[in-house]
């Protein structure tokens, strides 16, 4: 029998970057706010002495595991789904600071070509330009609107980092000077500059020095040890909600977490949200949480399941093109580049941070002419040095045997003389890419899992080669004896590299073409907000982080001031203002 508890203010579904912004703004503002999270709790003292590559580099301890829900993918409409069994193919962080915790923390902007992309791709080049079936739509927002957030969520996770030639421009510095340059990161710049480019330490959620945020909270400075993605900071040096937004929210007292709670719908009178229906997943009762406000915070694929299990707004058909909800599936997977063996130079690669490195931006976005090239927007360009993990990485030349005594010693020769210059691209929707629930598989619960439909098209495959050929550019000027091009499977096949998806239920100036509005605000029932990665139209070329932390300082505004006034659509209320 389900049991039904007293109605709170907010409610978020998640704890992790989006679920603690809301949690904090919304706590400061006076208000009462309850996070449901399927996870257990974490603290900073969980990560002492938590060195382990195997334990949760490979055998992925942070991460939920996988074995009574997963995800099922294919490629096309064609082919059946099958679902992801190895936990390596589909980690998605869970507990406290959710993916916040193992985030590498590499906090890039996107351009304002991003926010206006059909708009400002159409003025410069022609609607041809746009292929047919790339479902390319502007964001509903311009980056001069959302700027003042990403310098709100930069200084609350206290960013390192430098500008150059063509990185967004900003109101304010990075509120922490770049990280180190190794002399991995020197030779970079030195060869990049060569070659006419502007590189530039890329901006870091593993600060460079010692921090106290607008909050009082204390970040402290990076000690270079490697253990970042994939695992939590035990020095409390990597930005994360557990010492950012949380600890903020748990002190004003008006936030509650509670966990192994398992949200399996929405409840709604078909006009507003009522709450949610969630399981305890320790005694496997049932709740019903009444809410004022529901907040989707969860993960890109779980936000759209609940969605589309709850029957909210209107699903996507990839055959007509009509509908939303699954709309937008990208894929920030293959991550390409090109590696290259030094027998002349030797590194210490063992040192680094989950985002140390350098980056050249000449070929992101609209930042190049792309009149004779066959592609829309391109890739960012790095050499990230992480740290060498002993048991994944082993750098040898093509042509080595992969097991025995020639591989060992090559592996061993070239363990710290091989570097990486690698690209990551943009990626831009298709009609045929998209999610639903599938057909056949279902959770232990009896509910359908999220299916993915997603393949590799022709402007991934363009910009793959044109990026692969200016990283190995790089890297012959850096003096690398054996360049190794990246390669690029001929379909995707869901393997993590990052594990950046995007949209499902994305943002939009149309009710028509989009799921929520610019304040994250569901068009088709106004107190549900949808915020995460899943608000995404497209993706840009680096990672996620900082625009969903921008969007989501943004529509906690919006929450507020739905509060405060009793409903109605924000995008509205602000349209009258405008033309008042």
């Amino acid at each position: 029998m389900v049991k039904k508890l007293p109605e709170v203010e907010v409610l978020t579904v998640g704890a992790g970057w989006a679920g603690g912004i809301v949690a904090a703004e919304l706590t400061k503002a006076g208000h009462q706010v309850l996070s449901l999270e399927r996870g257990s709790e974490r603290t900073i003292e969980d990560f002492l002495h938590s060195h382990d590559e195997l334990k949760y580099g490979q055998k992925k301890e942070l991460m939920k595991p996988i074995t009574s829900d997963t995800v099922t993918v294919r490629n096309n409409e064609k082919q059946d789904s099958r679902p992801l069994r190895n936990i390596i193919n589909h980690p998605i962080g869970t507990g406290t600071g959710g993916s916040g915790v193992h985030w590498a923390g590499q906090t890039y902007r996107y351009y304002p070509y991003d926010f206006e992309i059909k708009s400002k791709t159409i003025e410069r080049y022609g609607e041809e330009k746009i292929p047919e079936g790339m479902t390319l739509q502007d964001w509903g927002i311009t980056y001069n609107e959302i700027e003042p957030y990403y310098d709100k969520f930069e200084k609350m996770a206290g960013i390192s980092g430098e500008d150059s030639k063509f990185t967004p421009e900003r109101s304010n510095p990075y509120p922490t000077p770049p990280m180190k340059k190794t002399p991995a990161m020197k030779l970079f710049h030195e060869a990049a500059e060569k070659l006419g480019y502007h590189p530039y330490v890329q901006p870091s959620g593993n600060l460079s020095q010692a921090y106290e945020n607008p909050d009082g909270e204390k970040i402290n400075a990076c000690q270079y040890c490697s253990f970042c993605s994939e695992y939590g900071c035990e020095y409390g040096a990597k930005s994360d909600p557990i010492v950012t937004v949380l600890s903020t929210a748990k002190k004003t007292g008006n936030h509650e977490v509670r966990y192994n709670s398992y949200v399996k719908r929405i409840l709604h009178d078909g006009k507003k949200a009522t709450g949610v229906l969630y399981v305890d997943l320790r005694t496997g009762e049932e709740f019903e949480q009444p809410a004022k406000i529901v907040v989707l915070t969860a993960y890109t694929l779980n936000n759209v399941r609940l969605l589309l299990l709850s029957e909210i707004g209107r699903k996507y058909d990839p055959v007509t093109g009509t509908g939303v909800i699954g709309k937008n599936l990208t894929d920030h997977h293959n991550y390409a580049g090109a590696s290259g063996l030094f027998d002349d130079k030797k590194f210490n690669l063992y040192a680094g941070s989950g985002a140390l490195g350098s980056s050249v931006s000449e070929f992101e976005a609209d930042n190049v002419d792309h009149t004779n090239l066959d592609f829309i927007h391109g890739g960012v360009i790095a050499l990230t040095q992480t740290g060498s993990p002993p048991i994944t990485r082993n750098p040898v030349p093509p042509g080595t045997p992969s097991w025995g005594r020639e591989f060992k010693k090559q592996s061993l020769h070239y363990f710290n003389r091989s570097l990486t210059v690698m690209t990551q691209r943009g990626v831009m929707p298709w009609k045929h890419n998209f999610i639903d629930l599938d057909s056949v598989y279902k959770d232990d619960f009896g509910d359908p899992l999220i299916r993915m439909t997603w393949d590799y098209s022709d402007n991934d495959r363009k910009i793959h080669e044109f990026m692969v050929e200016k990283c190995s550019e790089i890297l012959k000027e850096m003096g690398a004896t054996t360049v190794i091009p990246g390669g690029m499977a001929e379909h995707w096949q869901a393997f993590y590299v990052g594990l950046h998806l995007g949209g499902g239920a994305i943002m939009g100036a149309d009710s028509e073409t989009s799921a929520v509005n610019s304040y994250l605000q569901m068009w088709d029932m106004e107190n549900l907000f949808v915020c995460g990665a899943s608000a995404f139209p497209h993706f840009g070329t680096t990672n996620p982080t900082n625009t969903l932390g921008a969007l989501t300082y943004r529509a906690t505004e919006g929450m507020i001031e739905y509060l405060k006034t009793g409903g109605g659509l924000l995008v509205e209320r602000e349209n009258t203002k405008q033309n008042v």
